[in-house]
């Protein structure tokens, strides 16, 4: 028994370095963006954040709880030429932030990265216009509306590094809503349910079965726990600028961890590997 036990063991030595090899060679990632959108709780307290649980249908993250967001599309980048991409790097940033307001509004309905404050009848017009052209661009020409990209904050980037399932490369932003005083229509072919919720209860919601968080959301949630006020979180930013967060297998005790670097502004880096929800 103790053989057959040992060579388990070894097997999931193998496999796990086989998927979060830090030498290994890195896969390719899918860019894609989210977006954490705060408000004010209208009963006061700590702000809240919107949440969207996706359908258990999708492949990946299927039944979770994230933040609004999704996969960055050519037509993203080619808006980001015409607001003054300068190199590539400078293309994907931009076309990053502009995934993030497309997606949050074709999976929210809220209208957010603007210099404008579209009323509701407004954000529903343009919603109906994405969902029909499938891009951004058309949709800020037909509305006369101005992109505000540099409201969005870079909070983190999220690269995982293995075989086993698709890779996303995300890049976090914040917003901020202030009064929060919307409606939101979710989108059905992705998304089940949206929900404000401040990170505290989201965190108390996942540990109670109630909402699903995979590994990525609950390292951020955890984080952005420690905020009092959306100002809070911009100046912890610029103390912890977005950096790429790759997490990584460690063995402890001969217990598989899950962790990522402990110097990335997180308040708890990792926890055992069979817990964690990889999406």
């Amino acid at each position: 028994m103790l053989g057959k036990c040992c060579a388990a063991l070894h097997l999931v030595r193998m496999d796990l370095k086989e998927m979060f090899d830090p030498d290994g060679e890195v896969p390719p990632a899918i860019p894609a963006a989210t977006l954490v959108i705060f408000r004010n709780c209208p009963e006061g307290g700590a702000p809240q954040l919107l949440m969207v649980q996706r359908s258990k249908e999708m492949r990946f993250a299927g039944g979770a709880a994230v933040f609004p967001g999704g996969r960055v599309d050519e037509a993203d980048r080619e808006l980001a030429d015409a607001h003054g991409a300068n190199d590539e790097e400078h293309r994907e940033e931009l076309a990053a932030r502009i995934a993030s307001v497309r997606e949050t509004l074709e999976e929210t309905g809220l209208v957010v990265g603007l210099h404008q404050r579209p009323n509701l009848e407004e954000a529903r017009a343009a919603r109906a216009h994405l969902l029909e052209v499938g891009a951004l661009g058309p949709v800020l020409q037909a509305m006369n509306w101005t992109l505000d990209l540099d409201g969005l904050v870079p909070f983190a980037r999220w690269r995982p590094k293995h075989k086993e399932i698709r890779v996303f490369d995300t890049r976090f932003y914040l917003a901020n809503l202030g009064t929060g005083a919307v409606d939101l229509l979710v989108d059905a072919t992705e998304n089940t349910h949206l929900f404000w919720a401040s990170a505290e209860e989201a965190l108390r919601m996942a540990d109670t079965g109630d909402i699903k968080v995979i590994f990525p959301t609950r390292r951020n949630l955890e984080r952005l726990a420690l905020f009092d006020s959306f100002d809070a979180a911009v100046r912890h930013v610029a103390d912890y600028p977005s950096r790429m967060i790759t997490p990584f297998m460690e063995m402890r005790d001969g217990v598989p961890w899950l962790l990522i670097p402990d110097d990335a502004g997180y308040p708890v880096q990792g926890e055992i590997l069979e817990s964690a929800a990889r999406g």
